[in-house]
């Protein structure tokens, strides 16, 4: 397998636009990608928490975690993007058909005791543009997570206030540790 490594945050990522045919390339591949965008938002997050506070930590999310996203997927020549069941914001983060069963089931399978850190799935779908490569790696909701999108009445005023500014149409509160926040998706057609 030839590597090209697209460098970011200290982490690397393979991008398989043009070389990565089997399916280990590809699920390598969209690991790093998921892993790459979990982490280089978390550590934004956590700067963004100790220079400004939790309202200020909002921008993070709201404008760099796209950013992110749109510079990963234009490396690898696939969709990368986070979704969830409740979402935040509802233009980028609405999950499809394909995705909604997936987040449905990491629900199913976190709710059981499966580990959510651990939970993904990859395959190969079939679609009315095309065949895809799919990937879902879930992001458990961890306790710092919950300064923002814990319960309605444990969220402090003024980041309440500033989520509903951003946010007209957020649904994403509630949660409460080890339950699955969304997931990171990637999505790339393959050749017919």
């Amino acid at each position: 397998m030839r590597t090209i490594l697209l460098a970011g945050a200290g982490l690397a990522v393979l991008a398989w636009s043009a070389w990565a045919q089997t399916p280990e390339e590809r699920l390598t591949a969209s690991r790093a990608a998921a892993g790459q965008l979990t982490q280089q938002l978390g550590a934004e997050l956590r700067k963004e928490l100790a220079a400004g506070g939790p309202a200020q930590a909002i921008g993070v999310c709201r404008n760099l975690a796209p950013e992110i996203a749109g510079r990963l997927s234009r490396q690898m020549g696939a969709r990368v993007a986070r979704v969830s069941l409740k979402t935040r914001n509802p233009l980028l983060g609405t999950p499809d058909a394909w995705e909604q069963r997936v987040l449905a089931d990491f629900d199913r399978r976190a709710a059981a005791g499966d580990k959510p850190e651990a939970l993904e799935v990859s395959e190969v779908v079939t679609e009315p543009a095309g065949r895809y490569f799919r990937y879902m790696k879930a992001i458990p909701v961890q306790p710092l997570c919950l300064t923002c999108h814990g319960a309605k009445d444990s969220i402090a005023a003024e980041v309440a206030e500033r989520i509903a500014q951003e946010y007209p149409h957020d649904r994403a509160v509630g949660y409460s540790p080890g339950q699955i926040r969304g997931a990171v998706t990637v999505k790339q057609r393959l050749a017919e």
